[in-house]
């Protein structure tokens, strides 16, 4: 793993990455808007589900943000992925960087649970107890990962 690693590191792309003027911070704020738009629209949404709001649809809220969620989270795994390459070795060495991917994977796998229960978002009409509890459940670990994961983000490049 550790050879895979440093020689995606020492590739031509990786470098010419690393050590580009412009290239760098353009996927850097590309990863910055993707995980904007993720959380952005996770957490109204997440808080919808919950029982805010309540006077307003569900259905237009769902259909909108979770469109969102997902491009923010393509754009995220992209950018990120370019950035990972120029420093393999060390992203994957930082337990703060191991955390953060392990709790991506389980929140995007909570989301596509989600979206195969069957849930429909059109059966909700203002009244919270209306949202099974499963789908409580999955909206409150949604709440609690997405932030978190944010912010191990934020620690892995200091720590």
């Amino acid at each position: 793993m550790t050879s895979w690693l440093a020689a995606l590191e020492a590739s031509g792309f990786a470098q010419a990455l690393r050590n580009s003027v412009w290239s760098y911070p353009l996927v850097n704020a590309g990863h910055v808007l993707g995980v904007a738009l993720l959380v952005g629209a996770i957490v109204p949404l997440d808080l919808r589900l919950l029982g805010a709001w309540r006077t307003l649809p569900l259905v237009p809220l769902w259909t909108v943000l979770t469109r969102t969620a997902a491009l923010g989270l393509a754009l995220a795994v992209g950018c990120g992925g370019l950035l990972f390459a120029t420093d393999a070795t060390d992203y994957a060495a930082s337990g703060l960087f191991r955390a953060k991917m392990t709790l991506v994977l389980l929140a995007t796998l909570n989301a596509l649970a989600l979206r195969r229960t069957g849930f429909d978002p059109a059966g909700v009409h203002g009244a919270a107890d209306k949202v099974p509890a499963r789908i409580r459940l999955a909206a409150a670990f949604s709440l609690a990962a997405w932030p978190t994961v944010l912010g191990l983000g934020r620690l892995v490049g200091y720590f």
